[in-house]
């Protein structure tokens, strides 16, 4: 008969975060506290819509930095 050797499992297991769902984060922040969080590369949005978000974005925090590199 054969009997299964135990696994040994690692303390350490049970503290790895579960992965988040980042979507229904946004969702819930949106419709709970009026949060909105877009990436202007986000395929959802056209051109309008980015733009507009740019502007907004720019307007309230300042333009991006350009990079040198």
């Amino acid at each position: 008969m054969d009997i299964p050797t135990p696994r040994y499992r690692c303390p350490l297991g049970r503290l790895q975060p579960e992965p988040m769902d980042v979507e229904a984060v946004k969702r819930r922040g949106w419709r709970e506290q009026r949060l909105l969080v877009v990436s202007l590369e986000d395929d959802r949005l056209d051109w309008m819509e980015r733009e507009l978000i740019r502007r907004i974005g720019e307007r309230l925090y300042g333009a991006r930095e350009a990079r040198h590199g």
